[in-house]
């Protein structure tokens, strides 16, 4: 069995992989890390990781950017794997993700959906079938008004892995607003939708002369990146020094 340590195990996400976690025979959650005890978990919970006494195999972290930082120190410390699924991080804290990655496992990964993942490699082979063929690819993101980052981390992630498959030749735009200008071949359009609950939502079109094809994900509930989460948790578990993302998970 995976014992695993919650890092923000009072918030939204921490609440629902306990939940799930409760109803997986693989693992157990031991230990929870919060600003606050809310008296809302079975296990113990401390407000500094330090202060930690239970066993672990792999830390799953769903807190604050502003957390990140303690987290990263003591795991690397430690050598204790960890499942990063805070977003929002700024360039330094990912440059100290990489360097946490040489003491300990760390998986990063924009979105912890299995399905966003596949979707991933899926959005790949049609780039290099569509996009060779002169389709303009274009990316849409929808979610939750209280969601302070856009472009979604998703939504990048998506990009990117377009780019890769074109061989890094396009350039992303943003707000099409400040280009008074026709679209050019060599870019990408990323445009961010924010209201209401959206959990959320990615679409990427391919736009060709007389027909479009579309790739769409829609996450229902937050329990999808939960469950996610778990499968990572269990993969990482006992793996060497490095950095993972899901799809390693996928891909077993």
């Amino acid at each position: 069995m995976v014992k695993i340590l919650m890092y923000g195990c009072c918030g939204h996400m921490g609440q629902v992989i306990s939940g799930l976690a409760a109803s997986d025979p693989e693992v157990e959650i031991v230990a929870g890390v919060d600003i606050a005890d809310k008296g809302n978990t079975s296990y113990p919970v401390y407000t500094d990781i330090r202060a930690c006494q239970e066993n672990v195999d792999v830390v799953i972290d769903f807190s604050s950017a502003k957390a990140v930082d303690a987290l990263l120190d003591y795991c690397g410390e430690k050598g204790l794997p960890v499942v990063l699924c805070t977003t929002g991080l700024s360039e330094e804290q990912l440059a100290r993700v990489e360097e946490t990655a040489k003491k300990t496992a760390v998986l990063k990964s924009a979105n912890m959906s299995l399905g966003i993942n596949t979707l991933l490699k899926l959005i790949q082979d049609a780039a290099k079938v569509l996009a060779a063929a002169g389709f303009d690819m274009e990316i849409v993101e929808r979610h939750h008004r209280l969601k302070v980052d856009a472009p979604s981390g998703t939504a990048l992630a998506l990009a990117d892995s377009l780019n890769e498959a074109m061989g890094g030749k396009y350039e992303y735009v943003f707000d099409r607003s400040q280009k008074r200008e026709k679209r050019t071949d060599s870019e990408i359009g990323i445009s961010a939708v924010r209201g209401g609950t959206i959990v959320g939502e990615h679409e990427v079109i391919f736009a060709g002369p007389d027909e479009v094809i579309e790739f769409k994900h829609t996450a229902y509930s937050k329990a999808v990146f939960g469950k996610g989460a778990l499968e990572a948790a269990k993969y990482l578990a006992g793996k060497p020094a490095g950095r993972y993302d899901m799809s390693d998970v996928i891909n077993g």
